[in-house]
């Protein structure tokens, strides 16, 4: 099996979803309208898919008490600064120091403006076994 997607219930799928198409740089893939406004968004890659609606119906979590180590949606970066401080620009939050790690990946916490932990990855080598040097 293949994963096809995560979802996130948010409190308004459209503006989640187009804060993520304008910062992040993911691309909606498929739109549902109707009243759960189902958004599912692709990274540059198209190798991983997030969901985002709003389904009222159901519980909406609390992202900002969320602990990010419990969830979050991690962003590989170049450079974490210019990164880091863009989403700044755009309205996300720091949620944690920046962790350099002894095999030289350096990862951040931060937080979207809907509180949905972000984490942003500089990593010394590549998770992607054909990106592996």
């Amino acid at each position: 099996m293949k994963i096809e997607h995560i979802a996130f219930n948010v409190p308004d799928a459209s503006e989640v979803a187009k804060w993520y198409v304008e910062h992040p740089g993911l691309s909606i893939i498929r739109h549902v309208g109707g009243v759960n406004q189902i958004h599912f968004l692709a990274d540059d890659q198209d190798r991983t898919t997030i969901e985002i609606y709003t389904n009222h119906d159901s519980e909406i979590p609390n992202y900002h008490e969320l602990d990010p180590f419990i969830l979050h949606i991690a962003f590989t970066v170049e450079d974490m600064d210019a990164e880091k401080q863009r989403l700044l620009d755009a309205g996300a939050t720091i949620a944690g120091e920046l962790q350099n790690l002894p095999n030289g990946d350096q990862l951040l916490f931060m937080r979207d403006p809907w509180g949905i932990p972000l984490q942003l990855a500089k990593r010394s080598q590549s998770l992607r076994k054909s990106e592996r040097s």
